[in-house]
């Protein structure tokens, strides 16, 4: 597939995969201005300097990279990002300290990982009643007890 993407800062750098096998594209802050804290508990908005043409009937979607994550405590703050396909401003990561300690982004940093995929738009019927299942309501927790 390709995916139209557009610079809005000359220094941007295009997502890149990690592997031949990777599903995510890695997301850079804007390699340009000074290194961003982030103290714990806090959310800061990442820029990355793209926009992009996501084509209709697909979804953009930002997680957290692993070892970002793992390592560091630096995750998305709303846990996965989702840009919709009529959205054509600036491609910013919000990027949240789960930590104890302040975290540095410096500029050109990897900070999440982008995937697109196809979506399937649902037609809302209100019913009177649902068909039973085995489960039922049971609701968090259910399926896990003996």
């Amino acid at each position: 597939m390709e995916l139209k993407i557009k610079k809005l800062h000359p220094k941007a750098i295009l997502p890149t995969y990690g592997s031949a096998g990777a599903a995510g594209a890695d997301l850079y802050a804007l390699p340009e201005g000074d290194p961003i804290v982030i103290a714990p508990g806090e959310t800061v908005m990442i820029h990355t300097g793209l926009s992009m043409a996501i084509p209709e009937g697909y979804v953009g979607l930002n997680f957290a990279r692993s070892g970002l994550a793992s390592k560091r405590g630096l995750a998305p703050a709303n846990k996965v990002g989702v840009i919709d396909s009529d959205y054509r401003g600036e491609l910013m990561v919000a990027l949240h300290n789960h930590g104890s300690i302040p975290q540095t982004v410096e500029p050109g940093d990897r900070v999440a990982q982008f995937l697109i995929m196809p979506v399937i738009t649902a037609q809302f019927i209100e019913v009177e009643s649902l068909d039973e299942t085995e489960r039922g309501a049971g609701g968090f927790g259910s399926t896990g007890t003996k």
